[in-house]
């Protein structure tokens, strides 16, 4: 079958863009091609800094006939109507249609033949809108083209496509097209410096090692293996180790048509900063590498860089007009790190009077201010030192005003546990001026240290009680202040460090230290703590756990404890697991659905406790002890937090829920027993309610 090679050859398209451009480009001919009814076997896209590329095979040669029948006007219907539904159809004559029968009477029926077209010119009609309609993030237009003004708007000037279709054991043909005045061919171009000549392709197999021999790779990911091989075994062969960074490894393969790696150097005396400034300089602004000694895992003085050039001198030029670019930029940190060193966090801490965090919120001063004094609150509630949760506190929003983090943002808070290391603050101090920001993702880390634990909670929570106030929550996928993330990482902080903690109070606290006091302010911790829940069943989704235990637990009320939750969660997660579990559940569900359909019928609830009296067979009996067993040996368990023990007294009462559903008859026709009954089944959503609520969890 036929395959389609497309090329979109243009100037320099930024590394950022790349790989979602050619991801869009698959996606949209490929959608087309469905619509079309020509669907295809396999599509790929490729990307380099000049070209976008993609390749579709199995393409049929030719779209499907098309036979649709429409219905027209009844039979004997004004001669307009059956004139107009002639012309739609294409029908000479009524004789052409058929006749249908309707029970609101016979209409006539015309079968409308759609013969199919061949793919070359429906790909020829489809290629130039999507084009035109690319969703680059940012474009441009440009000069004229054979005298007339440009109208395509394109990241980069355009400059060539490449279309070409047909069978492989064939020469394949050009899809005919043009797109502001830049007709479809079979011409492309290789390397700008190596091998500038035109090139002539017929398919993708011939496209892609004919551009090879050009000195282009095509494939990003191909060039990201020939990065990183080669930079490991450059460093490996002098004694180094290269510092992985799979982020700028994407951009720097975005750079580059033929990646050439080499290495160069800086003076010792820079090492002197700290090594996450020296990464951040040297990647920020010449997207290059940094390398650690193997002996002694500290940043050496090398760098590996990227060309996209075989220079004919081996590289030293290119290697030396890095390190001159380099060099300066090392000097500048050096100057910011030492100006930083010569001012104590504290004396920076007057500025942020100045600084508003939110209109409403007022300014990062009095923020501070608020997250010291939670701190000091929750501090002994997690066993962290109280003077040195509040100390930090003060000080870690301090290298916000720093140079060095005004320079790059993205090593804030850890600069602060520089500094306040240089200034002689306890060491748990220093690590909550950088880990107070912890976790901001799934995947980083969760500080143990308690006194960071302590100013983490803080920070987060006066975020969250103070956005909750102002009524900033969460909307659908907008989240400007990332509260979801803030959410998330009170939840691993907590569970992850097994804490202790009555989430309802910190929020009452943290409302309490807030100017804004909110119209139903009573509400807040509790919806706060709905906001929570939620969080939780994502996180528990994330993890393949079951998140509708999660709406089990919360359903019996007063539960603002997550470590609890999430412990019973867990329990009640592997009880379920079991054959005892899942069939306690089946029992369960099938007392509440007898239930629901009586009250609805009775228009009444079976609350309070059964007659023993008006027990008549030993399956009515035997549940009932069993239950009032379970329900005191559950409850004690819960009280005890012994929450697997509470599970296994819970399995006991699956037999006699068994029996007592194999045996007795509900519904008896002494009314006095069918109540007593249906209380007994209310006895059973009772007792289970000890360890959650069995209606939420789903079968």
């Amino acid at each position: 079958m036929p395959e389609l090679l497309l090329e979109l050859f243009s100037e320099e398209i930024p590394a950022r863009m790349q790989a979602k451009a050619a991801d869009d480009l698959r996606r949209m001919v490929t959608d087309k091609l469905v619509a079309e009814g020509l669907v295809y076997e396999g599509a790929k896209a490729f990307a380099t800094p000049r070209r976008l590329a993609l390749t579709v095979h199995g393409i049929p040669a030719r779209q499907p006939d098309l036979k649709t029948e429409r219905r027209g006007p009844k039979v004997g219907a004004p001669d307009a109507a059956v004139q107009g539904f002639l012309k739609a159809t294409g029908l000479k004559s009524l004789d052409e249609a058929k006749i249908q029968r309707d029970p609101k009477g016979d209409f006539y029926i015309g079968l409308i033949e759609k013969p199919g077209r061949d793919a070359i010119d429906v790909l020829a009609e489809i290629l130039p809108v999507i084009i035109r309609t690319f969703p680059w993030p940012k474009s441009m237009r440009w000069g004229a083209r054979s005298g007339k003004p440009g109208s395509l708007s394109w990241v980069r000037p355009l400059h060539a496509i490449t279309a070409t279709f047909g069978p492989e054991t064939e020469e394949p043909d050009v899809v005919k097209f043009e797109v502001d005045g830049i007709e479809a061919g079979q011409t492309t171009y290789g390397h700008r410096f190596m091998a500038p000549a035109a090139i002539s392709v017929r398919r993708f197999e011939d496209y892609e090692a004919k551009l090879k021999a050009a000195k282009v790779i095509l494939d990003p990911q191909a060039r990201k293996d020939i990065i990183f091989a080669d930079a490991k075994e450059l460093t490996f062969a002098q004694g180094f180790e290269l510092v992985e960074d799979q982020v700028l490894l994407d951009e720097v393969s975005g750079l580059v048509e033929w990646p050439v790696v080499m290495m160069g150097s800086f003076e010792q005396e820079y090492l002197a900063i700290p090594e996450e400034v020296i990464r951040a300089t040297i990647r920020n602004n010449q997207k290059c590498f940094v390398v650690r000694d193997s002996k002694t895992g500290k940043l050496t003085n090398k760098f590996v860089l990227t060309a996209n050039i075989e220079a004919a001198d081996g590289g030293k030029v290119i290697v030396s007009g890095n390190e001159r670019v380099i060099r300066p930029r090392l000097s500048d940190a050096k100057f910011f790190y030492e100006t930083d060193l010569k001012t104590k966090l504290e004396e920076r801490l007057p500025k942020f009077e100045q600084i508003v965090f939110h209109e409403k919120l007022g300014t990062q001063a009095a923020r501070i201010k608020r997250i010291e004094r939670l701190a000091a609150e929750i501090a002994p509630l997690v066993g962290a030192d109280v003077a040195k949760a509040t100390r930090a506190a003060h000080l870690a929003k301090a290298d916000l005003l720093t140079e060095v983090v005004g320079e790059f943002p993205e090593v804030q808070g850890l600069m602060g546990r520089y500094y306040a290391l240089a200034q002689g603050e306890d060491a748990s101090v220093a690590a909550a001026c950088e880990e107070h920001y912890k976790p901001q993702g799934p995947a980083d880390r969760v500080p143990t240290d308690l006194v960071s634990v302590a100013v983490a909670l803080a920070d987060k929570l006066d975020t969250l009680v103070g956005f909750w106030a102002i009524d900033e929550k969460p909307t659908g996928s907008k989240d400007p202040y990332a509260l979801r993330r803030a959410a998330l990482g009170v939840i691993r902080l907590i569970a992850e460090n097994a804490l202790r903690l009555s989430l309802m109070k910190v929020a009452e606290s943290a409302l309490a230290g807030l100017s804004v006091k909110p119209a139903d302010a009573q509400k807040l911790p509790g919806d706060l703590l709905t906001f929570f829940a939620d969080r939780l069943k994502v996180q528990l989704r994330e993890q393949g756990a079951r998140h509708d235990l999660v709406d089990a637990v919360f359903a019996l009320g007063g539960q603002d404890d997550l470590l609890m939750i999430v412990r019973r969660v867990e329990a009640l997660g592997k009880f379920l697991d079991s054959d005892d579990g899942k069939n306690l559940l089946a029992g369960t569900k099938r007392a509440s659905n007898i239930l629901s359909i009586e009250e609805k019928k009775d228009k009444r609830t079976f609350d309070g406790a059964p007659d023993a009296a008006l027990y008549s067979l030993g399956e009515e009996k035997a549940l009932a002890k069993a239950i009032g067993e379970v329900k005191a040996e559950a409850s004690a368990a819960v009280a005890k937090e012994d929450f697997a023990a509470a599970m296994s007294a819970m399995a006991k009462l699956r037999p006699p829920v068994d029996a007592f559903f194999d045996k007795v008859r509900v519904n008896d026709d002494d009314a006095k027993v069918r109540e007593n009954r249906l209380k007994l089944l209310n006895e059973i959503r009772s007792a289970t309610r000890a360890v959650a609520d069995f209606s939420k969890i789903q079968d």
